[in-house]
């Protein structure tokens, strides 16, 4: 998902490591052109369900790492990474759902 949203560099050239993305620009991100040049709307539910099941995975990946660190059977680097991976996934999640409550709550006190 992180791949779609891939740096430019500021004359719009994208570096080698950025080879093989396309570059996103305005909102035309948010459609994607289907086979026969159909274009299909992004469904937000299928997105957020996406996202929250990959976090899902990366913090259960983070946990069977941990695991077998204490069994001696994966290297303290490993661990660090996997760890430092959830933990980074985790924040983001706090953070989505922070904004989405608030954007909720400033829907609440809109008048109608």
């Amino acid at each position: 998902m992180i791949d779609q949203l891939s740096p430019m560099t500021a004359t719009g050239v994208r570096t080698p490591a950025m080879a093989g993305t396309t570059p996103v620009s305005g909102p035309s991100h948010l459609a994607r052109a289907g086979a026969g040049g159909e274009v299909a709307s992004a469904d937000f539910g299928a997105a957020l369900g996406k996202l929250i099941t990959e976090a899902a995975d990366v913090v259960r990946s983070a946990e069977a790492t941990s695991i077998l660190g204490v069994k001696g059977q994966a290297s303290v680097q490993e661990v660090v990474e996997s760890v430092l991976a959830a933990e980074q996934t985790l924040q983001a999640a706090i953070a989505i759902r922070d904004k989405v409550t608030a954007a909720y709550l400033e829907l609440s006190r809109m008048a109608i």
